[in-house]
């Protein structure tokens, strides 16, 4: 039998020394991710980005594991991804057309009392000023984005296939962008992040400067908000 040959003992050695380099492998590369992501974080400029961002994706579980071994937040590390992605993509968001963009803004930021109706195109907000949603629509689509409030990601993908826009401003909770990120990537979408202060399902909180931020990258200081 195979088990009984001379060569199955050298086998199992060699298959054990391969996953052990494997793994010392692994941990060395998260360990080397880490380390490049926080000089970065301390000094404010993100060094080898390209590096950290595969690095980040292929090494995730090990460098959650060092994270909690170390007592570090998870969050802080998907925070840290979704500021890298967004500087990567930068150079990309700020180069396309604003006509070209789109910005999807969660449910969950509309007033609990919210009067607006579900239509194909998302929720139509009728500026009751119960919440700020209304105005700040207006801000945006004054510089020329389409703004979509929308109820789900299913929506956000069929809205994306019906208008086709080459880049978009995702807003929404932590793990919410995460996910989004990566599926911009995966379908060749530009894709920016801006996370809400406040998780939850009913009336959350964003820092509207945050997304006002984003939303002007490449824009003539005349398309800004207040310049018109």
């Amino acid at each position: 039998m195979f088990f009984s040959s001379p060569l199955w003992t050298p086998l199992v050695t060699l298959i054990g020394e391969i996953t052990v380099l494997i793994f010392i492998g692994m941990f060395v590369g998260a360990v080397v991710v880490m380390s490049i992501a926080t000089i970065s974080v301390r000094s404010g400029h993100f060094y080898f980005p390209r590096l950290m961002k595969s690095g980040m994706v292929l090494l995730e579980g090990m460098i959650k594991g060092i994270c909690k071994f170390f007592g570090f937040d998870d969050k802080d590390l998907v925070t840290f991804f979704i500021r890298l992605h967004n500087t990567m993509n930068m150079k990309m968001f700020g180069d396309t057309p604003v006509e070209k963009r789109a910005i999807f803004l969660p449910q969950c930021l509309r007033a609990g009392d919210c009067p607006a109706s579900l239509t194909p195109e998302g929720l139509v907000c009728r500026r009751c000023k119960r919440c700020a949603i209304g105005s700040e629509i207006d801000t945006f689509e004054e510089m020329g984005y389409r703004v979509f409030i929308v109820p789900g990601s299913t929506f956000i993908k069929r809205m994306v296939k019906q208008h086709r826009p080459e880049a978009i401003i995702g807003v929404g909770c932590l793990m919410e962008i995460k996910e989004g990120l990566e599926l911009c990537d995966k379908i060749g979408l530009i894709g920016m992040g801006v996370i809400t202060l406040k998780d939850g399902c009913v009336e959350t909180i964003l820092d509207w400067s945050d997304l006002v931020e984003i939303a002007e990258i490449g824009l003539a200081p005349t398309s800004a908000p207040g310049n018109n």
